[in-house]
């Protein structure tokens, strides 16, 4: 089982609002500078948002909802500083409520 770590916002203010895509390519370019594997992923509709444990986290955000998913705690809270208006969290997967969130990424 491993920690997944998020910034949670509608996807409309994350893909539109913000300058999202230069902040992962900033960020992409940091990690090849160090020959660091990529931690991140851009979830839209996030599925780990249907667990029970989440239904709080899942009312607070507006909807349809994205995320950014990271095995890095410090990646998101570097992203919350740059992004501001975000929810952070964290879950465990796979349980039985919530399926490994890379599976259905690997499998697209």
């Amino acid at each position: 089982m491993a920690t997944y770590h998020y910034i949670l916002a509608s996807e409309k203010f994350l893909l539109e609002e913000e300058p999202l895509e230069e902040v992962l390519q900033e960020r992409q370019r940091h990690y090849a500078e160090r020959n660091q594997t990529i931690d991140f992923w851009l979830v839209r509709q996030p599925a780990f948002l249907e667990a029970p444990e989440l239904a709080s986290v899942k009312a607070q955000c507006p909807q349809p909802a994205a995320a950014i998913v990271s095995t890095n705690p410090q990646f998101i809270t570097w992203l919350k500083l740059r992004l501001e208006f975000v929810l952070t969290g964290s879950f465990e997967a796979p349980t039985a409520a919530i399926a490994d969130p890379l599976a259905s990424l690997v499998a697209a």
